[in-house]
């Protein structure tokens, strides 16, 4: 448990003033009020991952449904000891259950969509009790603004509509009474009132026993008196009783929702319990967005490393940020210089970011941080900034130092401000030196600040601790707030005089009571100081050409990526377009060889059966669209017969498949007529091939079963199936004679066998279109068929 002492010095608090702003429900404020810094390790890394969930969920969805929260606790509790709660609470606790049930449909739909891993919000949301029966009884009984509705109970229905009832007939007796003939001029006003929740009218004082009754009040004037009619006494008698009865069956109803609250209170507890956590989580989130913080990596090492950090309670647009690292071979930092210049503003940089992060807060730094877990922090931080401090205020900070040296282990962090001030320089030099011993010897990661010239040596002398400063601009004599870790800090005192106009004889011979170490001393500091600061230019520099360098990098890939991209896309396209045209053809193929085969049965063999073989062998022989020459646009392919004539049978390479020369359109490219297709082909893309001797009978079989196929086919009367069968092979033998038209006959009759010759129709490749036969050609019971 970290010291709440530590948590003061640091100002802890002022930070979580600021996270609670960014809460949405009071539950959520009241536990950042709770919030403290973990010293469990995995409690903290655990902390952390809850927080960057929030952050990640707010990056995509900008935003949470956490409306409508109320801290029902003490509503539950009164409710556990038999209290009976108001509608406005009951109205309260339901609305509390509804947005429980938002936000369970909330994390459930990012879960769904699977874009984000959230498995600490998954397991919240299973940690929500689902009370969705208590909330409906409640909305059944009492309306948003807290009133108790009529539907609560058939008894309250009964007694409203029974008072609205007598209400209105003391209403319209009262406006009976006002529109008298004189009611004018004895009536202060014309519009009836209530006073004592009893109707009255407002009459002039001078003519109060005119009406008679009761008077209830008067105006401030006492010229008007809000009287009572002896009318209308026992009817707002009457409606006083119903009220009270009323009253009484509404506090019934109450009492009945207040013991279902009762009897779910331990639920109720545990759902205001995890809505408060995950406020508290999406509070961090937006604290660490407006903030442009990171979330730190852990460590149980004692290291902290730091990058750009910036101190947690000063503007973004002024804090100065800094890089800060040690805990491993370094494990004590002194920062040495002059009061005003930062020291306390970078101790306390490191404090605070390691309280926040052990709350599961993100710091004020840049990613690549990262931050230990500390079992114990102590911090003595004071605002001296002179050394002429009274014997009071040294004796206060050493009885505070006393108390860290008797608690502190190897497990703590450390932080002394102007160590060793108060008191005489010399002594205060070598406590502090000595305090510094004990504390680095025991293991402890250690931070402090001194203005003592003494202790610059400390970081030199002492292994595991360095020295370090902050810059000190001579031109405009104040400091940057730069932190200089390896390079001590020196007093500019002579430069600052010099630069305020104090005369050089003056400085020269102070600087002859300083002694020649001394100022061999501060020249070294000096060198070291520009030495580093144009090391961190030239890095600077660097990097910056660095960034440069990727950025074109990233511009050179993503166009590399996206010209890769689109060619793959277009061979893609190509090949598909290629593949699409040899598939359309080998199938026709497929329909010529299934043709002749049955023209071969029908011609007494006149093609033979190893003239369909070899066709089918070369169709199969089809090179590879894989190994295609043109897609692949390979450079060896064979040579070229550059005296092609028509006739000339060739191999189109690009697809693979054979064919003839049917014409030359132009000196590079040529007709060719593939099986059924004509296409124009560049001469580059043809290969010369030895023509076969064609066995003149397979031409004259074709010829003799062309003569044969008529301009129309009859089907009346053929069974289903067989009608197809005919109509299958019609089709071929019309296709073969080369006919655009013909007519299949299939009659009216039921219309079964028209369905489906046209349904067979419509999957045919090579049928063009059909339509039912005009009144020439045989109307509804002949289909006239187009062919390609």
């Amino acid at each position: 448990m970290i010291a709440e002492r530590a948590l003061k010095t640091l100002e802890y608090d002022k930070v979580r003033q600021q996270v609670a702003t960014y809460c949405t429900s009071s539950i959520g404020k009241s536990a950042v009020d709770e919030l403290v810094p973990q010293t469990d390790y995995d409690k903290v890394v655990q902390l952390l991952e809850e927080m960057d969930e929030g952050l990640s969920i707010l990056r995509v969805k900008g935003n949470v449904p956490m409306g409508g929260i109320f801290d029902v606790r003490p509503a539950a509790r009164r409710a556990q000891i038999g209290g009976m709660l108001a509608a406005m609470e009951l109205m309260e606790v339901s609305s509390t259950i509804r947005a429980s049930r938002i936000l369970r449909n909330f994390i459930e739909d990012i879960e769904s969509e699977d874009v984000i891993e959230i498995p600490h919000f998954i397991a919240k949301k299973e940690a929500m009790p689902v009370l969705t029966g208590l909330q409906h009884e409640i909305n059944n009984c009492i309306d948003d603004n807290g009133s108790v509705l009529d539907s609560a109970s058939q008894t309250l229905r009964s007694i409203r509509q029974t008072l609205r009832a007598e209400e209105a007939k003391v209403r319209s007796k009262l406006e009976s009474l006002i529109r008298g003939s004189n009611a004018s001029k004895m009536l202060s006003d014309t519009l009836v009132t209530i006073r004592n929740d009893r109707f009255v009218i407002p009459v002039k004082q001078e003519y109060r026993h005119h009406y008679g009754g009761i008077v209830h009040d008067q105006s401030s004037s006492g010229q008007t008196l809000f009287i009572e009619p002896d009318s209308i006494v026992q009817a707002n008698n009457e409606i006083h009783r119903l009220k009270m009865k009323e009253q009484a069956e509404i506090e019934r109803i109450l009492l009945a929702l207040s013991a279902m609250v009762e009897e779910v209170a331990p639920d109720l507890f545990n759902l205001v319990k995890v809505l408060g956590e995950i406020d508290v989580i999406l509070a961090k989130g937006k604290y660490g967005q407006a903030n442009k913080c990171t979330m730190p990596k852990m460590n149980n090492d004692g290291y902290i490393r730091l990058v750009r950090a910036r101190h947690p309670l000063l503007p973004i647009e002024t804090a100065v940020p800094n890089d800060i690292e040690f805990g491993k071979d370094i494990t004590a930092i002194v920062i040495t210089g002059p009061n005003t210049g930062g020291k306390t503003v970078t101790l306390k940089t490191v404090g605070l970011c390691t309280l926040m992060a052990q709350a599961g807060l993100p710091v004020p730094a840049l990613d690549g941080s990262e931050l230990a877990v500390f079992k114990q922090l102590f911090a003595d931080i004071g605002d001296e900034q002179s050394i002429e401090q009274s014997l009071s205020t040294f004796s206060s900070h050493m009885v505070n130092i006393v108390d860290i040296l008797q608690k502190f282990d190897y497990e703590s962090l450390v932080l002394f401000d102007e160590l060793g001030a108060g008191t005489d320089p010399q002594e205060g030099a070598a406590l502090a030196i000595s305090i510094l011993d004990e504390v680095h010897g025991r293991g402890a990661r250690v931070m402090a600040t001194t203005h003592y010239p003494e202790l610059k040596a400390y970081g030199y002398n002492r292994p595991g601790v360095a020295n370090a400063s902050v810059e000190f601009d001579i031109e405009t004599l104040s400091p940057t707030y730069r932190l200089l870790i390896g390079v001590p800090g020196r007093s500019n005192a002579f430069e600052i005089s010099n630069r305020l106009g104090l005369p050089d004889s003056i400085i020269d011979r102070a600087k002859s009571f300083t002694g020649t170490d001394r100022h061999e001393v501060e020249s070294m500091i000096a060198s070291l100081e520009e030495t580093r600061r144009q090391s961190e230019d030239d890095a600077e520099r660097s990097h910056e050409l660095l960034m440069e360098s990727e950025e074109l990098r990233k511009e050179l890939q993503g166009k590399l990526q996206a010209y890769e991209e689109r060619k793959e896309a277009l061979d893609k396209k190509a090949k598909e377009k290629a593949r699409k045209i040899v598939d359309e053809a080998k199938s026709e193929a497929e329909s010529i060889i299934a043709e002749l085969r049955e023209m071969r049965k029908n011609a007494d063999q006149v093609v033979k059966e190893h003239e369909l073989i070899e066709a089918r062998k070369r169709l199969e022989e089809a090179t590879p669209l894989e190994n295609n020459k043109v897609l692949k646009k390979a450079a060896q392919v064979k040579a070229r017969a550059q005296n092609l004539v028509v006739g000339d049978e060739v191999k189109v390479l690009s697809y693979g498949q054979r064919g003839t020369l049917l014409e030359k359109v132009s000196d590079s490219e040529w007709v060719v007529q593939m099986g059924i297709l004509k296409m124009k082909i560049s001469d580059s893309d043809l290969e010369y091939i030895k023509p076969e001797k064609e066995p003149v009978q397979r031409i004259a079989g074709v010829k003799n079963r062309n003569s044969q196929v008529k301009l129309e086919l009859d089907l009346r009367g053929e069974r289903y199936e067989d009608a197809i069968i005919r109509t299958e092979k019609y089709i071929d033998d019309a296709l073969l004679a080369n006919y655009g038209r013909v007519s299949i006959i299939h009659g009216v009759g039921t219309g079964a066998l028209r369905q489906g010759i046209q349904s067979y129709l419509k999957k045919h490749k090579r049928v063009k279109s059909f339509r039912f036969g005009e009144a020439g050609e045989g109307g509804l019971g002949v289909t006239v068929v187009e062919l390609k």
